[in-house]
């Protein structure tokens, strides 16, 4: 067991835990928060994609010992933002989003990509989204939802 201190969803945190536990199990068991998803467990489908200081990680992959002073943003927080809301309404309206598992994690890795690339092109958006599979829509839909989010957001992301 070992102190971690990191902050999670805008919360300091300091927890003891096994340094070898995997943030996502950290996430959904000990914190309680379902937005993150099991997909693969290897870090192949995105399901678990969570913010590492600003960048998309599979959550599934991290080690607790490996969050030392980082921050980490959920699903489950970034649903009160502006980009989510931004983000949320390009996916409904390019119909980017079916079931919904992988939904939060392609979420996610939109926001990482246009908060670094607010006006990406289309093999840019490809590349950010590498990693996370979606079964049901199909990836046009997707990439045409983070293109209109890119529209529709103005200068959202560029003032990051």
């Amino acid at each position: 067991m070992a102190k971690i201190k990191f902050t999670l969803n805008h919360k300091k945190l300091e927890v003891e835990v096994d340094p070898s536990r995997r943030l996502l199990d950290f996430i959904r068991e000990d914190m309680h928060l379902s937005g993150t998803k099991e997909g693969c467990g290897e870090g192949s489908c995105g399901a678990c994609v969570v913010l590492m200081d600003g960048y998309s990680v599979n959550s599934c992959l991290i080690p607790m010992a490996n969050v030392e002073g980082h921050e980490i943003i959920t699903i489950d927080e970034f649903k009160n933002t502006k980009e989510f809301e931004v983000l949320y309404a390009a996916f409904s309206e390019e119909g980017g989003s079916q079931c919904g598992f992988c939904t939060p994690g392609m979420i996610i890795a939109s926001q990482s990509l246009l908060s670094h690339n607010p006006h990406p092109s289309e093999e840019e958006i490809r590349a950010g989204l590498a990693g996370n599979l979606c079964r049901c829509t199909g990836y046009q839909a997707i990439i045409q939802a983070v293109k209109l989010a890119s529209e529709i957001g103005g200068n959202l992301w560029d003032k990051k």
